[in-house]
């Protein structure tokens, strides 16, 4: 239940969101990992009193949950644009799907250390951990589909789709550091796509 009125709260209510305060902990996150996302913080950063905070949430844990839920519908949205993505060329899609990865490294940065902080979370938090599964097996999924596609094989294809998920996170760690270059950028794409791509393909793959 929200608290009742006082003065000069429904003002600071007004000119905030939920979408506000869930920005805000992201941002605390990315800076800090979720020990930062303390609602006095988030409070202060906005510039609104502690209280304002209960006229979104009910506590903590739901502006937690809340921002949670927000990230797993986006890396679920991510997926399912990807899956729409495709040429019927293996190869061709396979290196499509390999741009896309090394160039949302590039450009969401942000994002990248929010998931990682996530997955520190997840090793002490069983319900992050259970999320964090299904995210893996939505991305593992897809790039099975797109190297049985490829090789034609479905126990090679998840073997390649294990590789490629690290290298891909790999990557991620490597670009994610301040001397990271496009040079850098495009060597890790040079190398993935020649060893894990280009070589396990078909001599019948029409995008070889």
């Amino acid at each position: 239940m929200k608290p009742a009125a006082k003065a000069g709260r429904p003002s600071e209510a007004s000119r905030l969101n939920r979408d506000d305060w869930l920005d805000a902990a992201f941002d605390a996150v990315v800076e800090g990992g979720f020990e930062r996302a303390r609602v006095l913080a988030l409070a202060q950063s906005l510039g609104v009193t502690r209280g304002s905070f209960y006229w979104h949430f009910a506590d903590h844990a739901e502006l937690i949950d809340a921002l949670l839920a927000r990230w797993r519908e986006g890396e679920h949205e991510v997926v399912r644009r990807l899956q729409g993505e495709f040429t019927g060329a293996p190869q061709a899609d396979l290196l499509l799907l390999l741009d896309a990865a090394l160039a949302r490294a590039g450009a969401d940065l942000e994002n990248m250390r929010f998931e990682l902080a996530l997955r520190v979370l997840g090793r002490r938090d069983p319900d992050v951990a259970r999320m964090l599964v299904q995210v893996d097996s939505e991305r593992m999924a897809l790039f099975e589909d797109r190297f049985a596609r490829l090789t034609g094989e479905r126990h090679r294809a998840g073997e390649l789709a294990a590789l490629f998920y690290l290298a891909i996170v790999g990557s991620h760690q490597a670009l994610s550091r301040p001397s990271s270059t496009a040079r850098i950028a495009g060597y890790l794409k040079g190398i993935i796509g020649e060893y894990l791509i280009r070589q396990q393909a078909r001599p019948t793959d029409p995008g070889r």
